[in-house]
């Protein structure tokens, strides 16, 4: 009680006396305004006499607050304390004249009030009051909600039951302003409202206790989670003094979701967490149904080349060797050194949205010394093939004198990272930038801020986590529990209802419905093995149109020089156009990605997984392993309830045993040692590791202080479209053809 009052008011004075004024500490002072009904009261604690005076002043419209404290001069005990009004004394200002900086003054609340009560400590060890003032110079708040707001009556924000429930919606990651309108919702209206102020201060004194512990926090975190789940992975290293300079984790369920959809990966390092300033790096996927997975995390020391390898390596060896097809980045040189040396068969772009955002910068000179410079640099960008954006090179370097060491020319030599030519037999999932990681950085917002400990944004990531697998299953249930509404009885459009998860349908049906009217076509050439289309809209200009080919074999084939289906793996309105006019009956099973489907969601207790790759020589992957392990674990899980069928997995294990037994005979105990030995994880040894917080915060990069980024068709906004014109960009209500139509028939 006493701790939680002097936390808040705190005593303008003390004073120290010696042991001969203390044997007269009980004698009473005579003085004016004594009330003889509260003279002489007797109190066991001052926290009892605190208590009365402060309901007191409850009762008669004002606040108080701990005044002076005197103490023994050798012991250091209290023998007397004086608890007066709030608004006792005046306001102590600084001399600022002979700084000459003239300050901002808050308004005066002190008045100079006399009013007090003085309690003395007898020789039995209670206190009594020995003397009273009651006389106020100030007018008296006697509306009970007006005088719940002296800061003595706020009684609630410091209550067990207020500081504990604070605690976790802070732990829910909600910011202390947000906390305050939450508690302030469900109290009563007896109780006087808390403040951001009171909730921050609450819980900046929670976090005190892992002051100097956060590392030592976050490991236990993953080491509690290991208990739960045997496919964590986690890995930190540390410096020689024991401190973290890079962390790395994945969940077991995200090493699945990486199994089937691995070929794309957004890898972003632009988000700052913790008051450590350790850059978050997510690797970011994409699901069956367009929305973005968490892969993993990690928490950097810095952004060099030797910190990107160290990571790369650890993903790879997280995810049972299994490079990724394609991944996603910004133009960083030390990220894109390491993508070389880690993932060396990997497809690398550039995000769009860092081009765009220099590209403005630069090309800038050159746009206002030659007025056809926009022009001709936006096609050489947009070029369809690797010639034609060969050729316009040269043309826009030698009519505009681009210098070698030019940012333009820098881009030149970069070309295969982000050309739209050099790319086009790369599936990307619908992205062209690192807008899916920055997305997931947007997520953490509503989390995490530069304050927030390394042990609580491990947790923050879990509920982000949890999040987006929440949203995958509700997508899950939406696709299972309904039917997609077709725009036409085709069967390619209702094969593909029935096969496309709800969103990816709803992109196919976008294609179809174009592809049904807005399109016409031009035969270029005719074969006996394959005929050419030039397909495109009536108002547009042919030099925009695509080429499609149909090729006649035993199944359909046919392809676009748009590269939608390369890149999206969703077939192109070019496309389908084409094969409604060939008559094709239904949509072939080659043109259905299975990552797509409702089959690649993630089941708990069902379905078998397949051994995917083969393994190399007499060697068993990693991704073996574990989808053996997973298919066992599945089997136990869907057996449990079947006593004869556990005794015949039994059978079976001791069978396959003995056989294992067998074999390992002829294994020299120095391999059994060594491959005993090779199993062992940095987690299990933390324990007898010294571990202890960074000395302070690392300079990085940063994050871009604009959000604003170019989105993928899978998140982009659908365009308007008129129900009477087919046109884009408006509806039917304010559609001027309708309007001029109704006109004319209105005449007649």
């Amino acid at each position: 009680m006493m701790v939680e009052i002097e936390e808040v008011d705190q005593p303008r004075e003390t004073h120290v006396i010696d042991d001969n004024e203390a044997n007269g500490m009980v004698e009473c002072d005579e003085g004016k305004g004594i009330d003889e009904s509260i003279v002489g009261m007797v109190f066991d604690t001052p926290d009892d006499a605190y208590t009365f005076y402060n309901d007191y002043a409850f009762l008669h419209g004002f606040g108080i607050r701990i005044d002076t404290t005197f103490k023994h001069k050798t012991t250091k005990e209290p023998y007397r304390k004086i608890y007066v009004c709030d608004k006792e004394g005046f306001k102590w200002l600084d001399d600022n004249a002979s700084s000459g900086i003239e300050k901002k003054r808050r308004r005066d609340v002190r008045t100079g009030c006399k009013a007090e009560l003085r309690i003395s400590k007898m020789k039995d060890g209670k206190w009594f009051v020995d003397s009273f003032k009651d006389t106020h110079n100030h007018d008296l708040s006697m509306t009970p909600t007006k005088v719940m707001k002296h800061r003595s009556h706020g009684k609630f924000h410091r209550t067990m039951e207020c500081k504990s429930l604070i605690v976790q919606l802070g732990q829910a990651g909600l910011r202390p302003c947000h906390v305050k309108k939450a508690i302030n919702g469900m109290k009563t209206s007896t109780v006087a409202d808390i403040t951001s102020k009171q909730c921050a201060d609450v819980l900046s004194e929670q976090r005190k206790q892992y002051r100097g512990k956060e590392f030592y926090g976050l490991i236990k975190h993953f080491q509690d989670k290991a208990l739960l789940d045997n496919d964590q992975y986690f890995y930190v290293d540390l410096c020689d003094d024991g401190s973290p300079k890079n962390i790395f984790w994945a969940d077991g369920r995200s090493r699945d979701a990486y199994t089937k959809f691995s070929d794309v990966v957004v890898f972003d390092v632009t988000y700052m967490t913790n008051k450590f300033k350790m850059p978050f790096a997510p690797f970011v996927g994409v699901n069956h149904h367009g929305q973005s997975i968490l892969f993993g995390g990690a928490l950097l020391e810095n952004e060099k080349e030797e910190t990107f390898e160290w990571l790369f390596e650890h993903f790879l060896k997280c995810m049972f060797g299994k490079y990724p097809k394609a991944i996603i980045t910004d133009q960083d040189k030390a990220m894109g050194n390491a993508i070389k040396k880690v993932f060396p068969n990997t497809r690398h772009r550039f995000c769009a949205w860092h081009i765009k955002k220099h590209e403005q910068e630069h090309i800038k000179p050159y746009v206002s010394r030659y007025s056809d410079f926009k022009e001709s640099y936006t096609k050489w960008v947009n070029s369809d093939t690797i010639e034609a954006f060969e050729t316009r090179w040269e043309v826009i370097r030698d009519k505009h004198r681009l210098e070698k060491n030019c940012w333009i020319s820098d881009m030149y030599n970069q070309r295969i990272h982000w050309a739209k030519a050099f790319l086009k037999d790369v599936f990307l999932a619908g992205m062209t930038t690192s807008g899916r990681s920055e997305s997931i950085n947007s997520f953490f917002d509503g989390f995490v801020n530069s304050n927030t400990m390394l042990n609580e944004f491990v947790v923050q990531y879990e509920k982000a986590v949890e999040s987006r697998r929440a949203a995958e299953e509700d997508e899950d249930f939406k696709t299972m529990n309904s039917r997609p509404i077709l725009s036409s009885l085709h069967p390619i459009e209702e094969k593909a209802g029935e096969c496309y998860t709800r969103k990816i349908f709803d992109m196919f049906k976008k294609e179809w419905t174009e592809a049904s009217s807005n399109l016409t076509h031009e035969t270029i050439s005719k074969s006996t093995e394959e005929i050419k289309y030039r397909v495109g809209q009536l108002k547009v200009d042919k030099t925009y149109w695509r080429y499609v080919t149909f090729r006649f074999s035993n199944e359909v084939n046919v392809t676009c020089s748009c590269s939608k289906y390369e890149t999206d793996r969703i077939l192109c309105k070019h496309s389908l156009y084409v094969m409604k006019k060939r008559h094709v009956d239904t949509l072939p099973s080659r043109y259905i990605l299975h990552r797509w489907t409702l089959n690649a969601r993630y089941k708990v207790g069902n379905g078998r997984i397949g051994l995917e790759e083969m393994n190399n020589g007499n060697d068993v992957s990693a991704l073996t392993l574990w989808c053996v392990r997973s298919n066992f674990t599945k089997l136990i899980e869907q057996a449990r309830d079947s006593p004869s069928e556990i005794e015949k997995v039994n059978k079976i294990l001791i069978s396959l045993l003995h056989d294992q037994e067998n074999r390992k005979k002829s294994i020299t105990v120095e391999n059994t040692s060594q491959v005993s030995c090779a199993g062992i994880s940095q987690v299990d040894m933390m324990p007898q590791l010294s571990i202890r917080d960074p000395l302070g915060p690392t300079n990085t990069k940063g994050r871009p202080k604009t959000a604003s980024r170019i989105k993928s068709f899978l998140e982009a906004p659908k365009k308007r479209t008129c129900s009477y014109c087919q046109g884009l960009g408006h509806y039917a209500t304010s559609c001027s053809k309708r309007k001029a139509d109704e006109s004319v028939q209105e005449k007649h």
